[in-house]
């Protein structure tokens, strides 16, 4: 472990390098692909700070918003700011510098936070999927599932076993946190005995909660694809049985069919939501995962670079997808950034009249999303 703190050698361009060790390929790229890189990350940071900071905001300030995946998100924007505001300031430097300067301790630091945020945001989306599995498709135990303190359970969990299962790399005895001289940066190398832990996170923290997602949607397409085709067989029923409704009966049965039918649409909004999520994880994570295990030497440094980049996209896409998919997400934002100052000390009370995304939830509106889903 001594061997991180060694970066003083002002005559190697890498400082942490051991003589006779080859400069790292991030030393060989051109400066003006470094240049725009750490200028493409900066303006990530940004615009993930600024997006996750108001998705949180948002989603506390409004009710209409303020459900069980809500706090899920919550927990997901939290690790992505995270990752903005303790990660991306060194990738930039990185960069920027084409080497690691932050001496030893942050480089077992920030690898450890890095890893552990991707473990945060991916079992917070498929603990968002689990979500939507168990209100379609069995709402029955939702009520049971869903109390507060199991979701602070589930929360909690989440962010201790992403960070958990790297105490090992973290003290040494199963791989470690390293300067990687190949690459030029901070990451997970095998350590004295020659064992590393990439390979088993990849599988425990990236391979097993995506084929749960997998799982959880497949069965979710299913459930709505038969509700669906049971809903409409129900319709042709009615409509093929002429006399036995009355006209304020049929009234009654009209507007009710509409208002699930509208509840059932804005659930299954949100279900496509946290499936976009999903996808543009897997689009933004999987290269570079894919990287470290494949090409754990850097014999393709471009691959490495272009997976980094896609990796830092993640922190702030995810708000983008809010907007984009969801008008109540919309209308949310937009009276989280029309509210004075004043009010954001309150954000958990009342929201504006003007706003029907923060206006309260009525039950019965909650029993009718629920209910959508499990008409005959």
């Amino acid at each position: 472990m001594a061997n991180l703190f060694n970066f003083t050698d002002e005559n190697n361009l890498n400082p942490s390098v051991e003589p006779g060790v080859e400069p790292s390929e991030l030393s060989k790229f051109s400066p003006g692909l470094l240049t725009f890189a750490a200028v493409v990350t900066g303006f990530i940071m940004v615009i993930g700070l600024f997006g996750n900071l108001l998705t949180v905001v948002a989603l506390l300030k409004c009710p209409k918003v303020r459900n069980v995946a809500a706090a899920f998100i919550i927990s997901l924007c939290i690790a992505d700011f995270l990752f903005c505001a303790m990660v991306l300031p060194f990738a930039i430097s990185g960069f920027w510098t084409r080497t690691w300067s932050h001496g030893g301790a942050l480089c077992q630091l920030v690898p450890f936070l890095r890893y552990g945020n991707v473990g945060v945001s991916l079992l917070s989306i498929a603990l968002i999927t689990l979500n939507r599995y168990i209100m379609i498709a069995h709402h029955s135990w939702y009520g049971r599932v869903y109390r507060k303190h199991i979701i602070a359970l589930m929360i909690v969990f989440s962010w201790l076993f992403s960070y958990g299962m790297q105490l090992p790399t973290l003290i040494g005895v199963w791989g470690k946190f390293d300067y990687d001289p190949e690459l030029g940066t901070c990451s997970i190398l095998p350590d004295a005995n020659g064992r590393s832990s990439k390979t088993a996170l990849f599988v425990i923290a990236f391979i097993v909660p995506a084929m749960l997602i997998f799982i959880c949607y497949a069965r979710i397409f299913w459930v709505v694809h038969s509700s669906e085709q049971r809903m409409r067989e129900h319709q042709r029923s009615q409509h093929t049985s002429p006399g036995t409704l009355n006209n304020s009966t049929d009234k009654r049965s009209t507007v009710k069919d509409n208002r699930e039918t509208k509840a059932r649409r804005n659930e299954w909004r949100i279900t496509k939501m946290v499936l976009a999520i999903f996808l543009s994880f897997l689009v933004c994570y999987l290269p570079i995962t894919i990287a470290k295990v494949a090409d754990s030497h850097v014999h393709y440094p471009v691959f490495h670079i272009a997976g980094y980049l896609l990796l830092y996209a993640s922190a702030c896409v995810n708000p983008i997808i809010y907007v984009i998919m969801n008008a109540q997400y919309r209308a949310a934002y937009a009276a989280a950034l029309c509210c004075p100052l004043a009010r954001l000390s309150g954000l958990t009370s009342g929201a504006y009249p003007s706003s029907p995304a923060c206006q309260p939830v009525r039950k019965t509106e909650r029993t009718s999303a629920l209910a959508s889903y499990v008409r005959p």
